[in-house]
This record gives C-alpha cells, structure tokens and sequence, in this order.
C-alpha cells in the first residue's frame, strides 16, 4: 500500500471535496486524514490517503483533471514519520489586537527550543464591544521533554507583554 498525501488548492465550490473522495475511493484508495478550509473565496485542503501501489499513477491522473478548472493538485509520497524523541502536547492559545508582526514573533520563541507546531489555526474578527480587529490563534504544539516549561512561560509572558496579547499555554492530556 502507499501513503500519499494530496494537496489542493482553488476556487471554492460545493461538491469539490465529493469529486476528490470519489476519485481516491474508484482506486481503492482510503481517506486517512484531512484539513480543509475555505480561505478568501478559494479551497485549500490536505489529505493522507492510502491506496494500492499500482493505483498511485492514475489517481494523480485523476486529480490533473481537475487542473483546468483552476485547482493546483499536489500529490506526494508520504514519508515514514520518523520516531519522535519523548515529548509532550501543549495547546497555545493568542488573543489581543491585530497587528503585524504577531506569529512571527511567537513562532521565534518556539523554533528558539525546538518546538514543533503540529496544528495551527489563525484569524482575525471585529472585537464584540470596542469594533477593533481582534487577532487569535489556537496551536498545538510538541514539545521536547528536555524543554523546560517554566523557561518557556516566562519567555511567552515576556512577549504577550510586549505585543500586548493574551498568550496562554495549557497541556493536552492524553497526547
């Protein structure tokens, strides 16, 4: 069996994510995961599939086809995921006033310890009473177990003081 992961971007419409299932289940193929998103109007999705070897060829064929009607098709190999050292799962949470320069920031005292950022969701909304764009994000994150927390706290604090958000870190049981 090979692992492949499928990227996807272009033109949202109804029934795009029905047409892509439907070509990896005519070649025997499994949906093992996806995101999915609509981001200004347009479809952005990642999906790991597994289907037979000799099916890989002509399932990214089929998703050439959508290519024409403006969607850019990716279709990978998925690598083997390397054993991870011991870890542990965190949840980050941003709050506070958009402005440029915030996942940047945060993102830097992250790769500063090694801290891989295995899901991350950003947006921005009106702010409910003050009409102002309010920035939040929601990540999750694995941490080295030779990270040291409190160090890490105290450099996020360090930060959400600077940018002037709300930054919070809480662990994820069970992962």
């Amino acid at each position: 069996m090979a692992s492949l992961i499928l990227t996807l971007v272009g033109p949202d419409r109804p029934g795009l994510v029905r047409e892509v299932s439907e070509r990896v289940a005519q070649r025997g193929g499994s949906w093992l995961e996806s995101r999915m998103a609509r981001l200004a109007g347009q479809f952005a999705g990642i999906v790991r599939v597994e289907l037979p070897d000799a099916e890989t060829a002509a399932l990214a064929a089929a998703l050439g086809e959508l290519e024409p009607a403006g969607y850019r098709v990716v279709v990978q190999s998925a690598a083997a995921e390397a054993p991870a050292g011991p870890s542990r799962s965190l949840q980050l949470d941003v709050i506070g006033q958009d402005h440029p320069g915030i996942v940047r920031a945060i993102t830097g005292v992250l790769t500063a310890r090694a801290i891989n950022i295995e899901e991350l969701t950003t947006n921005v909304a009106s702010g409910s009473f003050s009409g102002e764009t309010l920035f939040q994000a929601q990540a999750r994150l694995r941490v080295p177990e030779a990270v040291e927390l409190a160090g890490l706290q105290r450099d996020l604090e360090r930060l959400s003081d600077e940018l002037m958000v709300e930054i919070r870190v809480n662990d994820q049981p069970g992962r």
